[in-house]
């Protein structure tokens, strides 16, 4: 009898056409004598309608087609199961996918989702949203907020929003921020919740962080001009700044002195004045070169 292995593809990530990656993770399933079970994303009970499917199939890996956002839909939905989530990325930044230094090519990361070994990686709790990779509030997430609500896509339309974005900018914010039995306070434009090193661009942001160790890294960003912006976008900025302050941590409580625009994991989740974070350790398997 073939094993079950559940494909889930979110249909517009990184607006780009999916057949392509369908085709071929079923020709490359079909070989290894594995049978497919299709779900497309729709944005309606995405995750109550996965945990229903993997209840029926029980697969031991569940294979997925999109970016960062799709990722963590899938490990909230399969967060107290014991499968290997694989990734074919095909997303606008990819930032996860990123940071396991998966291949840049589909056949090769066909190999690493279907067949490779595991990593164990954590979770981060914001307010009980699950963030698998790179949060952030302030003036990043007021970019991610304007260009979701664009209508120009890919490299030229973040570009665009960074401008209108600095443009428009509010002054920057007080953050009281209270982690390891200490208080500090900080005025910031940008505030990183992070579970990993680097944005999808290839930034560093968090050079010593580490998916796997049970903390994460609140880095604070004091100044943040257009061209600062610029090298988060481009994959350029140095991250010896005096402008920065990283603090490693298990739990943190943040609370701003005005509401503050919030993104997770490149989604918009609206503006916040208190932020309750913690680590959820070892929630999910990710397979890995």
């Amino acid at each position: 009898m073939k094993k079950n292995v559940v494909l889930i593809v979110n249909p517009v990530s990184g607006a780009i056409d999916k057949t392509e990656f369908i085709d071929a993770a079923t020709l490359f399933a079909t070989k290894e004598n594995l049978n497919v079970v299709l779900y497309t994303t729709s944005g309606k009970e995405d995750i109550s309608k996965i945990r229903t499917l993997y209840a029926q199939h029980k697969p031991e890996r569940v294979i997925i087609v999109g970016g960062d956002g799709t990722i963590k839909i899938v490990a909230e939905a399969l967060e107290t199961q014991d499968v290997i989530l694989g990734i074919l990325p095909a997303g606008s930044a990819n930032g996860l996918s990123v940071d396991l230094n998966l291949p840049t090519t589909l056949e090769e990361n066909l190999e690493v989702a279907f067949l490779s070994h595991y990593v164990e990686i954590d979770m981060i709790s914001i307010n009980g949203i699950k963030s698998i990779h790179l949060s952030d509030i302030g003036i990043n997430a007021d970019l991610v907020k304007n260009y979701e609500e664009s209508d120009l896509r890919g490299f030229w339309g973040y570009a665009l929003q960074a401008y209108t974005t600095l443009k428009d900018a509010e002054e920057p914010f007080l953050a009281s921020i209270t982690a390891n039995n200490e208080t500090v306070k900080h005025t910031a434009r940008m505030i990183v919740i992070a579970n990993s090193q680097r944005y999808g661009t290839g930034v560093t942001i968090n050079p010593n962080g580490r998916m796997d160790d049970g903390k994460f890294e609140l880095i604070v960003l004091k100044s943040l001009d257009l061209f600062l912006l610029g090298k988060i976008i481009t994959g350029n900025m140095p991250i010896d700044s005096d402008d920065i302050v990283i603090i490693s941590t298990e739990k943190a409580f943040i609370k701003t002195n005005r509401p503050v625009n919030l993104q997770v994991d490149g989604e918009y989740c609206g503006a916040q004045n208190e932020l309750e974070i913690h680590i959820l350790h070892k929630q999910m398997k990710i397979a890995v070169p």
